[in-house]
This record gives C-alpha cells, sequence and structure tokens, in this order.
C-alpha cells in the first residue's frame, strides 16, 4: 500500500505487540535512542514503559536522548521520566554490563541503523547479545529497516584479526545490506553468540526502498547523519573523521561536505569531476565549521550531491577523494583509526589505488552475500 506516493511500512515497534508473550510479566531492559519511536513518534521507551516493567535503559553512544557529539556518553543514573535504571553500554565494559542484566529478564533493542560497518550501535547489541548468551537471558530486536536500501553492498570486508574493535567486530564489508534484525541473526549465529534471539520484523519494506521511499518518519540516529543521502555519503566520507580533514562537522551538511583550510576547492573540484563517477556530482565548497575541526575557520573542499543512488558508490568516491586529499603536504592521517575504519591498511601505503582496492574487495564481498544471504528476512 502507498500513502501519497511513498511505501507504507511498519517498524517492529509498530509491531510490538506480536512480541506481548516474550514481554508480558518479564523485567525489561531496553538498548535505545531518540531514533526509537514508533509510526507516530511515540517514544519506544513509553510504550514498553506503559505496557510492560521496564527496570534498566541501556545508552549507546550520543546518549539515551541522542543529544551528545561523537564519542560521548551519558553518566549512569536514574531516568527521571520512567524511573528505570540508566546504564552506559560502552565496548570492553562488560563486568558493570553483567551487573545491570541481574535486574532484567529480557533485552529489547530498538535504534535505527544506518547501514555502515563502523557505525557503534551494532556492536553495543553484539556486546550485550554474548552477555545475554552468558546469564541466560532473552533478546528482542525490534527490526528497522536499512534506511540506505538492502541491496547495495560495497567496501572492504573488515580484517578482523588486525583490526577488531569498537567499530568492527565481524568481518562484514563497509556496507553491508542488513537490517539490524538480520544482521542480529546473522552473527548470532555465524560467530557462535548463540543468545535466545527473537527478532520483530518489519511490514511492508522492500530491500530496494530507501528510508525516504516510505512512509516512516526520519529521525536523526545520531547527531550528523541528518538525511538518507547524508547516511549514503556517511558510508565513504566518515574515513576522514581519522584525518585533518573537516568531515563537514559542525556545519549543517555533515559527511556532505569535505574540505580544510589548505585545500584548493576549485583544483579539487576540477579534480573529482574529471574522473566522472557515476551518480555523483561535485560542487565547489567553502564552509566554516561552528564546532569540530576547523571551528570558525574558512575551509574549501567540495560536496558531494547525489544524483542517482542506484548508479552512485560512496566507497568508490571516497577512494578518489582520499587520493587526491593525501597529494596535499599539509595532509595528516592517524594510521590506526584509519585501517580501523577502513577495514585493512590498504590506505595507510605510499599511494592509494582505487583500482587495485575494488578490485581485491571483489571476492570477499561475493563470500560475505553468500554467506549473509542465509539471514535475509525480506
Amino acid at each position: 500500500m502507498k500513502i501519497r506516493g511513498k511505501q507504507k511500512v511498519l517498524n517492529g515497534v509498530d509491531r510490538i505487540d506480536t512480541a506481548s508473550s516474550l514481554l508480558r510479566g518479564k523485567r525489561i531492559g531496553l538498548l535505545t535512542n531518540a531514533s526509537g519511536v514508533d509510526r507516530n513518534a511515540v517514544p519506544t521507551v513509553d510504550l514498553i514503559a506503559g505496557k510492560y516493567t521496564l527496570t534498566t535503559l541501556f545508552a549507546p553512544e550520543h546518549g539515551i536522548r541522542t543529544n551528545l557529539q561523537d564519542g560521548l556518553w551519558g553518566d549512569d543514573a536514574k531516568d527521571p521520566e520512567t524511573g528505570a535504571r540508566l546504564v552506559t553500554v560502552r565496548h570492553g565494559d562488560s563486568e558493570g554490563l553483567k551487573a545491570a542484566l541481574e535486574d532484567i529478564d529480557v533485552l529489547v533493542y530498538d535504534i535505527q541503523d544506518v547501514g555502515a560497518r563502523f557505525y557503534t550501535y551494532i556492536y553495543c547489541l553484539a556486546d550485550l547479545m554474548r552477555l545475554c548468551a552468558e546469564a541466560g537471558k532473552e533478546v528482542v530486536v525490534l527490526d528497522r529497516i536499512d534506511p540506505i536500501g538492502g541491496v547495495g553492498i560495497e567496501g572492504i570486508v573488515l580484517d578482523t584479526e588486525k583490526y577488531s574493535s569498537g567499530i568492527g567486530q565481524f568481518p562484514i564489508p563497509t556496507r553491508y545490506g542488513l537490517t539490524v534484525g538480520e544482521f542480529a541473526k546473522f552473527i548470532n549465529r555465524e560467530y557462535g553468540i548463540g543468545c535466545r534471539l527473537n527478532v520483530v520484523p518489519c511490514a511492508g519494506w522492500d530491500r530496494r526502498l530507501f528510508a525516504d521511499d516510505t512512509d516512516l518518519l526520519w529521525v536523526n540516529p545520531s547527531p550528523n547523519i541528518t538525511s538518507v543521502n547524508c547516511a549514503i555519503n556517511y558510508i565513504g566520507t566518515c574515513i576522514f573523521e581519522a584525518t585533518n580533514i573537516s568531515e563537514g562537522r559542525g556545519t549543517t551538511r555533515p559527511f556532505d561536505l569535505i574540505g580544510a583550510p589548505f585545500v584548493d576547492s576549485a583544483r579539487l573540484t576540477q579534480r573529482m569531476t574529471s574522473l566522472k563517477l557515476d551518480g555523483v556530482v561535485f560542487r565547489r565548497a567553502f564552509f566554516t565549521p561552528k564546532f569540530g575541526k576547523y571551528a570558525g575557520e574558512n575551509c574549501e573542499g567540495v560536496e558531494l550531491h547525489i544524483r542517482d543512488r542506484a548508479a552512485y558508490s560512496p566507497f568508490e568516491t571516497m577512494l578518489y577523494l582520499y587520493r587526491e586529499l593525501s597529494y596535499y603536504r599539509e595532509f595528516e592521517a592517524k594510521e590506526q583509526s584509519v585501517c580501523l575504519r577502513f577495514g585493512n591498511d590498504a590506505l595507510c601505503g605510499e599511494y592509494v589505488d582505487p583500482e587495485a582496492i575494488i578490485k581485491a574487495s571483489a571476492e570477499p564481498l561475493r563470500a560475505y552475500m553468500k554467506k549473509a544471504s542465509a539471514y535475509l528476512i525480506y
């Protein structure tokens, strides 16, 4: 069914009553943030607190209300609205989380993912799934659509032997093409987590649909993912977080704007345009971040405008953009941080070869797709 040209879709939270037998009479812990709302903008926190026994709220990066910037968590406390205990989920804090799990019978997860391997929320879920498996607690994932579609898969399959971290724990690609429910099923079986997992699926979603093809609300899943196109560009431009190039934080167009005070925007725009990359247009850009890198300083660079989502590869575009920016003598990169985001060390040599990187990634991507396809719900 379509409403005003948009596909009507229900996320898992809109079908939470189908899981009432798993929740009724249980002490519930909820891992969520501001993106956890139903189609009428009612927070999942309120829905669960109103119908069931909510004892504990688990908060990921950016806090339970998604009001904190990158790399920030709130403090453990008592939630003033629900009275539930509030516990932050930091990677590596297993003892604190184990103690918190003693007060629950079932863990519920409801956060909008963005389909990027280095987005931290899915690892908050993975860490708690492991601990729930050890403690014999059930896990219920209220599934949400992949906002950048569930068809496109691209990038580097993470080298977990060298670069496992809180922003990457499993050998999955940069853009991995799964909903969070599918991801949970995948890691639960393939990587031996073995928790008692239940996924409440979406209804009405087609893998070819982006979030703005549906009638679902867009709530920023984190402060700087402000639109579907921003989330698509994030697949590529997140790499610049690990460099002295601004990724647009502190502006109204994070991850769409890329630049620095030392960049020649005219030259960069001409060089990127000459590549004739599919589905994207580069606009010469000037911007002054209000916070983050180069706060208060004029930056020059490019703005990435997506013209054709089906043709556009944010990963490929990033490779060429990274190569062009690395030619500047002022360019600096934190090698370990680059590798953790990228997935291997291919960007850390003297020369970035996009064609060779894409060619080398083809077989690992095919192997991943073959394995992951067994866990598709839609």
